[in-house]
């Protein structure tokens, strides 16, 4: 298994034609996790940086699928992993498939995920957490999130979830060495999306 390099997961966000919403948001998460885990690699905690920027690019290709995709039908996460190993990269596949926040409603799902998940899975799920098309708080975040879905959640879930959310939070910025006031963008997008804009034009 090859980690794709940065140009590469760059042509695998764009062989599925994504509107600007979408590469927005893609490029806000791949920054945010590109910066944690350039923060925490530097205070040698081992983790793989090429694994965390593109899997953090393509965490959301399954709300971008065609119709006929038999990924659309699967949970989302679970249908963007599905798609990564479909197109020769499993070893993204577990990085993305529990990134949404949904999946910290359930207590047994998250109490499994929080025993058993890489350090390349959570700084992706938290990235998710902070970032919109910019970087944002968690509380902005969730707000938007409560906004987009109303109802979805009674005030006792959206309790435990967002509890469940800052556990995740302080241990990525702990692994970091940052505040949460303190998490960035580190911008390495742009020239790898022009780079395969490029190469597909020149093909």
């Amino acid at each position: 298994m090859t980690v794709p390099s940065r140009t590469a997961a760059a042509a695998l966000l764009y062989s599925l034609d994504p509107p600007a919403w979408h590469v927005r948001h893609a490029r806000a998460v791949a920054e945010v996790a590109g910066f944690l885990a350039l923060r925490i690699a530097a205070r040698g905690i081992p983790l793989d940086r090429r694994a965390v920027e593109a899997a953090a690019l393509l965490h959301d290709v399954d709300k971008i699928l065609p119709a006929d995709d038999p990924a659309r039908v699967l949970p989302h996460g679970e249908g963007s992993a599905a798609w990564l190993v479909r197109h020769g990269h499993p070893e993204l596949a577990r990085i993305v498939a529990a990134h949404p926040v949904s999946r910290l409603r359930d207590g047994e799902t998250q109490r499994r995920w929080a025993a058993f998940a890489s350090r390349e899975e959570r700084v992706v799920a938290y990235a998710d957490k902070r970032a919109r098309q910019r970087v944002v708080s968690m509380d902005e975040r969730f707000a938007t999130w409560e906004r987009s879905h109303p109802g979805t959640w009674d005030a006792a879930t959206r309790r435990t979830v967002r509890a469940r959310a800052a556990r995740l939070e302080t241990e990525v910025c702990h692994a970091a060495g940052i505040t949460p006031e303190e998490v960035r963008r580190l911008r390495w997008t742009g020239p790898a999306l022009r780079a395969a804009r490029l190469a597909t034009a020149a093909a």
